[in-house]
């Protein structure tokens, strides 16, 4: 049976009823795909809004990642005893005609040079030095200045281990200062303080005057002469020679004398090198 329908309609329609089709924003594979392209475009938006953000899309600073650097942080009065402790050594000179005299010097030098108050080791015949891990040598005197108060030494014998210390530049008043020496017999004794003056001059009995000295207040008395002043670098800025009293007493009173390290190698300020003596 064939039914009529009017002319231009469209075909028949089936006589038993079929599901349409999915249409297209319904399908879905097709829905979790747009999807993804949302995130995508999204993410891709973003990232161009972060790079070229503010000055008319001029591209941003890229941010510095975290890296480790060292440290200029001053050193404690620990850490500069054990940073400088190896760097220093016992001395004894006998045979000058005054005793035995004691004294302290500090290595400067990979070949083992010992700088240390020319004081200690004046007119002396025999010179004995006692090293940090208890090497005993003999030494010989290379220079000596006697307006400076300076001597260097040369030993006939290392430790096996060898460390030179660090020499720094100038003082400045108030600066944290250390002192590593060996007053009355005492080894290896620490006292800290600061800076008090610069340019001061000390008159001598014998050999004239020396100036440009710096004053410190870390206590030294006899037996810390020829030792190491040392700044919160860890660096020798001067070679302590002497003590300020007005007694014949000779003990610490609150005023040390140190020739400045440029003044002591003769070279002008130090600059945190070994240099060649």
């Amino acid at each position: 049976m064939e039914v009529l329908r009017p002319s231009g309609a469209g075909p028949t329609p089936p006589t038993e009823t079929e599901p349409a089709p999915p249409r297209w924003w319904q399908r879905r594979e097709l829905r979790r795909k747009i999807l993804i392209g949302a995130v995508v475009i999204w993410a891709v938006a973003l990232t161009g809004f972060v790079v070229f953000r503010g000055n008319g899309g001029t591209p941003a600073q890229a941010l510095p990642s975290p890296s480790p650097s060292a440290s200029d942080a001053p050193l404690t009065v620990p850490e500069v005893y054990q940073a400088l402790r190896p760097s220093v050594v016992s001395i004894t000179a006998s045979g000058s005609g005054a005793g035995t005299d004691t004294g302290t010097g500090v290595i400067v030098n990979a070949d083992g040079t010992v700088l240390t108050a020319f004081h200690v080791v004046e007119g002396a015949k025999t010179i004995s030095l006692s090293y940090a891990d208890g090497t005993e040598s003999a030494a010989a005197i290379a220079s000596s200045s006697k307006a400076q108060d300076i001597a260097t030494l040369t030993p006939e014998k290392l430790p096996e281990t060898l460390v030179p210390a660090t020499l720094g530049g100038g003082a400045a008043i108030g600066d944290d200062v250390v002192a590593i020496g060996n007053p009355l017999g005492l080894t290896a004794t620490t006292t800290s303080g600061v800076v008090s003056g610069l340019e001061r001059t000390l008159n001598r009995d014998e050999g004239g005057a020396i100036a440009g000295l710096i004053q410190f207040d870390a206590a030294v008395n006899p037996g810390s002469s020829g030792g190491p002043l040392i700044n919160d670098q860890g660096q020798v800025v001067g070679i302590v020679i002497a003590l300020a009293n007005p007694t014949d007493a000779g003990t610490f009173i609150g005023i040390g004398f140190a020739v400045p390290i440029g003044t002591a190698l003769g070279a002008g300020e130090g600059d945190g090198q070994n240099p060649p003596l």
